[in-house]
């Protein structure tokens, strides 16, 4: 895929983010359902709930097969960190996860990605629905472009609360859950593209939580971000998995080893390892894994 087509998925998902969830969501070409080979590699903890499971997951962009037989067990209310280097897999497996990748021409799954035991990919699930219980933080910040009030209350609205004491209510819960209400709660009428950028990300991952997600994916939350601003999101994501079951792309591994409590090592669209972050970072079990967070390559 090269960067031309990036760009462009990238600009659907901006477009996906714009659309009212009461229209039809594309769907994604599946492979018919085939008998998928136990995972060798599924190393969540044994005494861990799993949220998100993935069994050899084959993904293709056209003939391009950017993920290799991915299986994961992801555990829930836990915070899963993905490493590897740039074109690795770890954004698209991410992107699996809510089925954005629906919205590329040509890309299709093999395989079963399951949540709460539940293939996400079988005929009858209501994509709009999985987006609502899959929520989504990007790269870059992108409040949408009216008030701070209006950005928290698009999702809720479009999902039947229209009182604007009920959206009151919701709103302060959710802006406090993100450690941003004392920073605008004078400001609700203003612009959410006015906020310094640190603080658009947590306004994203409020508007977020107001549609009571069960799964926060973050693909590179961070990487616009400067060290302080950086901290903030990471305490925020230490405190939302009391709650929320969190998987974050990143390409800094100090943050990997800070912020969460699984790593798995992505290396050209394979995952080589999974397990406990302490134990990855100190004993990893691949010499591919050892190599890349000792900075030998990547």
């Amino acid at each position: 895929m090269n960067e031309r087509d990036l760009l462009a998925a990238e600009a659907q998902d901006d477009a996906l983010l714009n659309t009212p969830l009461t229209e039809p969501a594309p769907q994604l070409a599946v492979e018919p359902a085939m008998a998928v080979a136990e995972p060798e590699l599924s190393e969540a903890a044994p005494e861990e709930p799993i949220k998100v499971s993935a069994k050899g997951v084959d993904f293709f962009y056209g003939a391009f097969q950017a993920l290799k037989s991915v299986s994961i067990d992801i555990p829930r209310n836990r915070i899963t960190a993905l490493i590897g280097p740039s074109g690795c897999g770890k954004t698209t497996f991410l992107r699996c996860i809510n089925r954005m990748n629906d919205l590329i021409d040509g890309a299709f799954l093999k395989g079963a990605l399951l949540i709460d035991g539940q293939n996400i990919y079988n005929k009858d699930v209501d994509v709009v629905h999985l987006r609502k219980r899959v929520g989504m933080v990007f790269q870059r910040p992108n409040p949408f472009p009216m008030s701070i009030f209006d950005n928290m209350a698009y999702g809720p609205r479009l999902h039947g609360i229209k009182k604007r004491a009920d959206l009151e209510i919701l709103i302060e819960k959710c802006l406090k859950r993100a450690f941003l209400w004392d920073e605008v709660k004078d400001k609700l009428n203003e612009p959410g593209t006015n906020l310094s950028g640190g603080q658009q990300q947590r306004l994203c991952i409020a508007r977020v939580l107001t549609v009571e997600p069960e799964v926060i994916l973050m693909d590179e939350p961070c990487s616009a971000l400067d060290p302080v601003a950086t901290s903030k999101i990471e305490d925020l994501m230490m405190e939302l998995r009391n709650d929320y079951t969190v998987i974050i792309v990143t390409h800094n591994m100090q943050q990997a080893q800070r912020a969460s409590d699984y790593t798995g090592f992505f290396l050209m669209g394979e995952l080589v390892e999974f397990q406990d972050t302490s134990n990855l970072f100190v004993v990893p079990k691949k010499k591919e894994t050892e190599d890349y967070i000792s900075g030998r390559f990547g």
